[in-house]
């Protein structure tokens, strides 16, 4: 397993009762299932890419791994692929925690046909994800089924049956998915003793009859139980019980086959995903991109006295694009929010690069009359869009007049690991709010007070707060450049407010390149103290630990010499000051906070909220891009001062560390980790978090169903709870779309050590389309401020289906003069792609086999009608297109070059009837 995959592993369920194991042990496990299906099939899509493009292809050494399929896929590094597998993986699991009662989830008490709905629609949901590019709800939503998908395999009696593939009828909504039991048959004896290997009764396996386990308290008479020490059924007759979980369940001796037919559906629902939404797209939902896989976000304020910024912001945008295209540095995504007052938005997302040109050069500026704008609601937006871990730039010279949704964006940061940069212009001049141009027109000014939360949301999320003139803006925008490199790693993090003098250490370690320090601030003076003892002030230009500098308005970048070791930085200022260290190296660290989970599940569950101050915690590290490394210190940095937290680091196996805290803190922190990359000679590296952390006393926890239908009314039930004081709770609840109507409890009363429920509604408009995606922030704050948390859930936007028939192919014409020198020879063909009356369209074509070139292009006045020319050498004599509508059903189309059977046979029959002729007038004669 990969060190990414690993981590999701989250040390789930050490019980029998909810499928497949979560936790390593001997025996295939949920996440090592859905693992190896991604990791083939990901090496499948890239080889056939690599085919189509003309290029090499080499296929990994087996068994595969995340950082192995990456490089052999040609992406720059596998961080992206994991942190995709992460999420994929973490949400597989996350269905035995929150649906652990509910039968329907893990294909119990025969709920087969409930079963298959949530595997069709999830795969609704993922496809129309996909086509909207909003890959992070695709991933979450794939997870989820993927875990029901490969329950069915241990819950059932497919194995059992004689099944040694998958039962493909589960992710298709318009088939029988077999003979399922009725409900007063009965279907299982009582196991002999332990011996549970004959339990199925021999009517039910000689009809080829479906049936599955009853978990919980009851079942009906005759039915075949789960087993294991959790389902109470299984003591009631008929005993004993039918799952396959591991070694040691009741019908553990088919856990390995089992496992097999799990593993081969898995495979086989990407591959329909796959097809529905083409190859690039679902390489992108999993990470794999020819370029840095990072996100280019921009969100930009298009106000009237903005005009010279936007121009420059162009300018900027067009050099870096230019300069990465077909780079390992290219974005994989392009992602623009405006904002402007009254309004904002909307969301441009792209894989385009042109596209994104395109957008950004039609921005003009105009309104904004009163001094603030909506930034932070600009900013909402571009969080909620981006990927995690990305970086995002926002231009403004305005205040904000949306405070009130500071906490919401901070909940964001944290959740997605996202780094904001600010880049306020014209902030160093007077503390008046106007001042008039040469043409007498009034530009906003921002005050240095006004500034302050751009401030301290950049240094909460590793960012700069960069004040600069905005003719200063270009040079200053260099940061933009650097930070769309692959690779970008945080070696320190740090800020004073107020300014104190202080010392910093950080490792610089072999794999990283181009190390630079980011200060930001007024009158700051510094010392350089390298691994050897060499010293270099602020002052001093002649010194050779710092190659080359720059400074712009309250920004400084410092590029430093290259040497091994620990080196230190002493601060000195009596003015508030950020400190960065960055590089570029493959190495770095993937972390999620967790917690021991409620209920039979004996585990860990990921966190959605902050974590809970003042006792015991814990973070599930795994480090990435290593091979293979050992982490020696996890500590929680206060990202004011100097104190901080160390947990105790105990090894999970395939570079995974649990670290375990006695007190989680009560101030902000980021989190810190030292390791040794296993090699020869041995790697000592140090990286850090850029996003800081906070913990609560509150608990607010929420749970829905992750599809929203336009029309129909959606409930998020939401509950909060606290430890400590009680009173009047203000609650606040966002989401990312501006045409949704949403309804909330303003507050909640609570005493202390006790909790109350409430309920978010909310109604998308008829007309959203699919794969829309909709972030849910749900915030409780304590009375007086004294303490916020949140939930933050991600939900799809789904148009109910009716069109459930793929679309068909008709032949209009052939020809073919294929001779047996295939060389100098060709054929070619036109083809009509239609998807029938009650269709919802074709939405592509692609060439799945031949070497040919192949034209499409619209059926002219009929939008749902694709004309398809093929031609191609006699040497290729096979085509077979892959035809998908808008709603992903798939079908495929197989030509040759050679004349069709019913030609041939034509043929035969008219020679043999010439031949009869003949002989006839030859009688006559």
């Amino acid at each position: 397993m990969s060190s990414g995959v690993t981590l999701l592993c989250i040390l789930l369920l050490h019980t029998e009762t909810l499928g497949f194991e979560i936790r390593p042990g001997p025996y295939l496990t949920h996440l090592e299932i859905t693992q190896s299906a991604i990791l083939n099939t990901t090496v499948q899509v890239c080889y056939a890419l690599a085919r189509t493009d003309g290029t090499s292809f080499t296929f990994p050494a087996q068994p595969f791994t995340a950082e192995a399929v990456a490089a052999a896929c040609k992406a720059p590094n596998s961080e992206r692929f994991q942190l995709a597998i992460t999420s994929i993986t973490l949400r597989n699991a996350w269905v035995d925690i929150a649906h652990f009662a509910d039968p329907e989830f893990h294909f119990d008490r025969e709920m087969i046909v409930e079963g298959r709905k949530i595997i069709t629609d999830g795969i609704q949901a993922v496809k129309a994800s996909n086509k909207e590019k909003n890959f992070e709800g695709a991933r979450k939503k794939l997870g989820e089924i993927l875990h029901s998908l490969q329950d069915f395999y241990s819950h059932s009696n497919w194995v059992e049956l004689g099944n040694k593939f998958p039962n493909s009828n589960l992710i298709r909504s318009d088939t029988s998915i077999g003979n399922i039991a009725d409900k007063s048959r009965a279907t299982c004896r009582s196991c002999d003793g332990n011996n549970c290997n004959n339990n199925i009764l021999e009517d039910i396996v000689q009809e080829k009859i479906l049936t599955t386990g009853y978990f919980g308290f009851s079942k009906p008479k005759g039915k075949c139980s789960h087993g294991g020490t959790f389902d109470l059924t299984s003591n009631t007759e008929p005993k004993g019980g039918i799952n396959k979980d591991n070694f040691d369940s009741s019908h553990g001796y088919l856990h390995t086959e089992a496992a097999n037919v799990a593993k081969a559906a898995t495979s086989e629902l990407l591959e329909d995903i796959r097809g529905a939404v083409g190859d690039k797209l679902f390489l992108q939902m999993l990470g794999i991109t020819r370029g840095s896989g990072d996100a280019l976000c921009f969100v930009i304020d298009t106000t009237r006295s903005m005009s010279d910024v936007i121009d420059a912001v162009k300018s900027i945008t067009s050099s870096i694009i230019n300069s990465k295209v077909g780079t390992e540095d290219e974005p994989s995504l392009y992602v623009l929010v405006t904002f402007n007052d009254p309004g904002f938005g909307p969301l441009i997302k792209t894989t385009d690069p042109n596209v994104f040109k395109k957008a950004i050069n039609s921005l003009n500026a105009s309104g904004g009359d009163d001094q603030a704008e909506l930034s932070l609601s600009g900013l909402q937006l571009a969080l909620s869009g981006a990927p995690t871990n990305s970086e995002i730039f926002l231009f403004t010279d305005a205040p904000s007049k949306d405070g009130y949704l500071k906490s919401t964006v901070i909940a964001l940061i944290e959740q997605t690991q996202t780094v904001v940069n600010f880049m306020i212009t014209a902030s160093t001049a007077s503390n008046r709010r106007r001042r008039s141009d040469d043409n007498g027109q009034q530009q906003s000014r921002i005050t240095a007070s006004e500034a302050q939360l751009y401030r301290d949301l950049a240094q909460y999320s590793g960012g700069q707060a960069i004040e600069v003139t905005k003719s200063e803006l270009p040079v200053a925008s260099s940061l933009i450049a650097e930070s769309t490199r692959s690779s970008l790693v945080t070696l320190l993090q740090a800020s004073r407010s107020p300014g104190v003098a202080d010392s910093f250490l950080f490792i610089l370690d072999g794999t990283v390149t181009s190390p630079t320090v980011y200060i930001t601030g007024s009158s700051v003076t510094f010392t350089l103290i390298s691994p050897n003892g060499e010293t270099q002030q602020s002052t001093d230009s002649t010194g050779s630990l710092i190659t080359a500098s720059h400074s712009v308005g309250n920004f400084k970048t410092l590029q430093l010499k290259k040497e091994v070791g620990q080196w230190k930085i002493n601060m000195a200022s009596t003015n508030p000051y950020t400190l960065k260290v960055i590089g570029y190296s493959p190495v770095d660290f993937l972390f999620n906070f967790v917690e021991a989970s409620q209920g039979p599940s004996k585990g860990y569950e990921a966190l959605d909220r902050r974590p809970k101050a003042g006792v015991s915690g814990n973070l599930l590290v795994s480090v990435t891009g290593s091979g293979s490394a050992t982490v020696t210190e996890v500590a929680l940095i206060d990202s004011s001062n100097s104190m901080e937290i160390k947990g105790v680091v105990g090894p999970q196996g395939n570079d995974s560390f649990l670290a375990q805290f006695d007190r989680m803190p009560s101030a902000e922190f980021a989190v810190r980790m030292k390791g040794q990359v296993n090699s020869v000679p041995q790697i000592v590296f140090q990286r850090q978090s850029p996003t800081n952390f906070r913990t609560s006393n509150l608990i607010v926890a929420a749970n829905s169903d992750s599809i929203l239908v336009p029309g129909t009314p959606f409930s998020v039930p939401f509950s909060v709870m606290s430890s400590e004081i009680g009173g009047n709770f203000t609650i606040r609840a966002f989401n990312n779309q501006q045409r949704f109507n949403l309804t909330s409890p303003t507050s909640l009363v609570l005493e202390s050590g006790g909790s109350a429920n409430g309920t978010v509604n909310i109604s998308a408009p008829l007309n959203t389309p699919s794969g829309t995606d909709v972030t849910l922030t749900i915030e409780a704050e304590a009375p007086g401020g004294t303490d916020t948390n949140y939930v933050v859930l991600r939900v799809s936007v789904v148009n109910t289906v009716t069109d459930f028939m793929p679309p068909v192919c008709q032949l209009l014409s052939k020809q073919s003069n294929c001779s047996r020198n295939c060389s100098f020879s060709s054929w070619e063909l036109s083809i009509q792609v239609t998807d029938g009356a009650g269709g919802t369209g074709v939405d592509h074509v692609s060439l799945i086999q031949g070497n040919g070139t192949m034209i499409t292009h619209l059926a002219p006045g009929n939008e749902n009608t694709t004309l398809v020319s093929y031609s191609a050498s006699c040497c290729s004599s096979f085509m077979e297109l892959l035809v998908v509508d808008r709603v992903g059903n798939e079908g495929s189309c197989l030509y040759s070059a050679a004349v069709s059977i019913s030609a041939v046979l034509l043929l035969y029959l008219s020679t043999l009837v010439l031949g009869f002729l003949i002989l006839a007038d030859l009688n006559i004669q």
